[in-house]
């Protein structure tokens, strides 16, 4: 499997984010809007087709950021990121938002896939992409890349199954390889499974997600290597296990009605409803007119003729 080109997901959301926070809004069109997350997000989809030369390429998008099946169960999930006076309209930077649509309009130009599913974020898109090429036998299995800078996707993670994420200390030229042995040596947690449930019970205060109260990163990391997953450490409270300190137990039942929730939210869905696409990587561009009329409004020759050559395979 690993001489095989890989599949390659993006989790395109967190990437044009850290585009457009990386790079000044300076870079403009020629009529003077910027267009900083457009160019990086193209630059950054070129060096990832040179350096890790896939064949199959996927654009992952959040058709629903907030999907309503995970606020039922915790409602504060991603709550602090609605924009003012809305329930359902995420806060995006002023000069983000036109950017957007530019990006979607290019991604169909050049013939990349860019997949959605109705009510279900990116993530479940990687996990349910992740879990049909799983299935797919061994012998003509391909190696799946993860692109993100999220790290609740380290949660995909699997080696048996060549899944490891691609992570952006410095922008696509230096990426974090996260497979089972950097989870452990850098979060003490031997796989992805166990990296979600340390999540789950940690929570994320940048989703919304309280998790258990005093029990952080550390104190989930000691409990799973003892207690080997959080149905075995929910047990073990369930039995009073000495291993448990009266506090954690404590704890952990005051977190009951969380808890019973939790897995669903912080899990990605391995099974999101996709319309049919070809991920092949597009060798040369869909709608060449388009691209060219979009590369000239919007000041983005240079990136698209990097791309198109990337995507070319040439070098």
């Amino acid at each position: 499997m690993p001489d095989r080109a890989p599949l390659l997901l993006l989790d395109t959301a967190s990437l044009y984010y850290r585009a457009f926070f990386g790079i000044p809004d300076s870079v403009r069109s020629p009529d003077g809007l910027p267009v900083n997350a457009v160019r990086g997000l193209l630059d950054m989809t070129a060096s990832l087709l040179l350096s890790r030369r896939p064949d199959r390429l996927v654009a992952c998008w959040d058709d629903d950021w907030r999907p309503a099946f995970r606020v039922a169960a915790i409602p504060s999930y991603k709550a602090h990121r609605l924009a003012p006076g809305t329930t359902d309209v995420e806060a995006t930077p002023d000069l983000l938002s036109p950017q957007i649509p530019v990006i979607v309009e290019v991604l169909a130009a050049l013939g990349i896939a860019r997949v959605g599913a109705a009510g279900f974020e990116a993530d479940d898109v990687i996990g349910t992409l992740v879990a049909r090429e799983g299935a797919v036998p061994a012998a003509r299995r391909q190696p799946v890349e993860i692109v993100t800078g999220d790290r609740d996707l380290f949660q995909l993670v699997d080696d048996a199954t060549g899944v490891r994420v691609l992570y952006p200390s410095r922008g696509v030229s230096d990426l974090d390889v996260v497979d089972q042995a950097r989870l452990r040596d850098k979060y003490g947690v031997p796989t992805g499974q166990a990296y979600a449930d340390m999540a789950v019970l940690r929570g994320d205060p940048s989703d919304g997600l309280p998790g258990v109260r005093g029990i952080g990163e550390k104190t989930a990391v000691a409990l799973l290597a003892r207690y080997g997953d959080l149905a075995g450490i929910l047990a073990a409270r369930d039995a009073r296990d000495p291993g448990l300190t009266a506090t954690q137990r404590t704890r952990l039942t005051e977190a009951a009605d969380y808890l019973a929730v939790a897995p669903g939210v912080v899990r990605v869905a391995p099974d999101a409803p996709l319309a049919p696409f070809d991920d092949a990587v597009p060798r040369t561009p869909a709608d060449p007119d388009a691209l060219v009329a979009l590369a000239e409004r919007w000041g983005l020759a240079s990136s698209v003729t990097r791309l198109v050559t990337a995507m070319s395979g040439e070098r």
